[in-house]
């Protein structure tokens, strides 16, 4: 549980950064999310082909409907969330977006049958504080913050879909299958925003795949480990890079009540981690 846990927050690292290039490149750059995306599972499966071997590749794996389907879960999420961000900052985005790992608890025990315990859902809520404290609920509904929370229901089931096909495949092999079933869905779409070329937009749509592929891998790794209903307070170690990304790079500065929220989502992780069976 300690290696899953520690595997998991290097990860949750990874994956805002991505979306913090993903941030830059709509913002900044007047990219389409939809290229973004898109850019972001084909670069990303070019990027981790050269470290699998032959037997990651196999033709079952891509023939597997259930992994199609993870694909089109994460592929839909990626594509909600960058259009969040076109309007709405990164930690408010994470916050919204972060309705998902509560529901992948809860579709973990009801649909997976996974144990669940009363200490354990404390923790759950003690993050889900947190993540409150540093939204601050009273935004208001707008359409960058209703895609965030979208995002986050795709996410969720996600999450679920990692682990239920978990034995369907090595997680290599789950990777590489999510990002190429993304790239495939999205090509149609995809080709038809391609940006204008330049050295800036070129290095953030590559940071991003980078950055998304390793984190993705990294989760996958850590949930063939692990019950989801142990990992998800660790899920909001992403909601803490989001804010310390949104502060460096946007210059988003948290304030005392954000820091509190993110005190409580860190004792959320730890106390879970602290737990056993």
């Amino acid at each position: 549980m300690v290696r899953a846990a520690l595997i998991l927050i290097v990860g949750m690292a990874f994956v805002p950064l991505g979306d913090s290039a993903g941030k830059l490149l709509v913002e900044d750059h007047g990219v389409a999310p939809i290229f973004v995306a898109w850019s972001r599972f084909l670069l990303g499966a070019l990027l981790i082909l050269p470290f699998l071997r032959p037997a990651h590749l196999g033709a079952a794996y891509f023939l597997d409907w259930r992994l199609w389907f993870r694909g089109a879960l994460i592929s839909l999420g990626v594509v909600s969330i960058l259009t969040a961000l076109q309007t709405e900052p990164l930690a408010n985005v994470f916050g919204a977006f972060f309705s998902g790992p509560i529901l992948s608890y809860v579709l973990s025990v009801l649909l997976l049958g996974e144990r669940v315990t009363v200490a354990r859902t404390m923790l759950i809520l003690v993050g889900f504080l947190g993540v409150l404290l540093v939204i601050r609920p009273g935004f208001g509904v707008t359409p960058g913050l209703g895609f965030a929370v979208l995002a986050g229901a795709f996410y969720g089931a996600y999450l679920v879909s990692s682990r239920a096909f978990a034995a369907a495949a090595p997680p290599q092999s789950l990777l590489i299958t999510q990002l190429v079933a993304g790239a495939i869905l999205m090509a149609p779409f995809g080709v038809t925003a391609v940006p204008t070329p330049s050295g800036s937009v070129a290095a953030l749509v590559v940071m991003s795949a980078a950055s998304s592929a390793i984190g993705n891998l990294l989760l996958v790794l850590a949930y063939a480990r692990a019950p989801a209903t142990r990992l998800a307070p660790f899920i909001y170690f992403q909601l803490i890079a989001a804010t310390a990304y949104g502060w460096g790079i946007f210059g988003d500065l948290p304030d005392a009540v954000t820091f509190a929220g993110l005190g409580l989502l860190v004792a959320s992780g730890f106390g879970s981690l602290g737990l056993r069976r």
